[in-house]
């Protein structure tokens, strides 16, 4: 619908959609044949016939390509006015509304994750970079402040507020924050703060996090948070087993079995007087 005010006074105009152009519409053979980049056997049954404009329609066709499930041949006619001789306007494969489609394309800055970049691999930093900040510009960080013009020579960059910010909060809900598997299944106490290994950091995410120095731990050599924790603790102990009572040896007459024994000749019987001791 289109608007128009004259006068104050605004009145619709009503657009009208476009005429299917018979001629056209019937000109399928032509259209079909007009797809002249596959076999033909790539080329299905008629699906519609939809006009774009006055005496301009296109004609969709099954696609049986591999791969393209669901796509669409579609080929678009038109015709001179007063005349019946149809002509081809273009051909297009396109895809309907069930077709299998590659994901959007993204830009390289927007795919690239953690762990991507390689050995010798360069990875530019924007100019604009929020996570960055003029070396030159005065910090609420004062660790900050004491690098930024170290042995006059300075960084161009420091990291800003808003850098810290988000580093902290990534190493805190990651692997090395309290919610880690290896954190949750350690002894309450053995936290990284609380350990002789954790080298705390230095500015303002000294408070919260620190570097693991211990050999045998999994973070070592990692920004871990200081509620964080495992097995390696510096002072975890060995856990005494509490010693096994030895349970007294049970007999069960019931499970007894007799058996008689068959005595040698010359062997005492019971009630028989011992024999004489020495030598008669």
């Amino acid at each position: 619908m289109a608007h128009g005010t004259i006068a104050g006074v605004t009145r619709t105009t009503a657009v009208r959609a476009a005429r299917l152009d018979q001629v056209c519409a019937d000109a399928v053979d032509l259209a079909r044949s007009a797809i002249t980049e596959v076999d033909a056997a790539d080329v299905g049954e008629h699906l519609d016939a939809v006009a774009e404009a006055d005496r301009v329609v296109t004609h969709f066709f099954e696609c049986h390509l591999a791969g393209y499930r669901g796509w669409r041949w579609a080929v678009t006619v038109t015709r001179v006015p007063r005349t019946k001789h149809v002509t081809v306007c273009e051909t297009v494969l396109l895809p309907g509304p069930d077709a299998l489609l590659a994901p959007g394309w993204v830009p390289w800055e927007e795919r690239l994750k953690p762990g991507d970049l390689g050995v010798g691999d360069l990875l530019p930093t924007p100019p604009d970079d929020d996570r960055l900040a003029p070396g030159y510009m005065l910090s609420d960080d004062p660790a900050v402040e004491e690098v930024s013009w170290e042995l006059g020579l300075g960084r161009s960059r420091v990291m800003s507020m808003e850098g810290r910010m988000e580093t902290a909060q990534r190493w805190y809900d990651g692997e090395h924050g309290p919610e880690a598997p290896i954190s949750t299944a350690a002894p309450r106490t053995a936290r990284c703060g609380s350990c002789g290994f954790y080298l705390p950091l230095a500015g303002s995410l000294r408070q919260a996090f620190g570097v693991c120095g211990n050999l045998y731990a999994p973070d070592d050599g990692r920004a871990v948070s200081a509620d964080h924790g495992c097995g390696a603790h510096s002072e975890a102990t060995r856990v005494a087993e509490p010693p096994v009572d030895e349970l007294p040896t049970v007999y069960d007459d019931s499970e007894v079995e007799a058996v008689a024994v068959s005595r040698a000749p010359g062997s005492v019987e019971v009630g028989e007087p011992a024999e004489p001791y020495g030598h008669g």
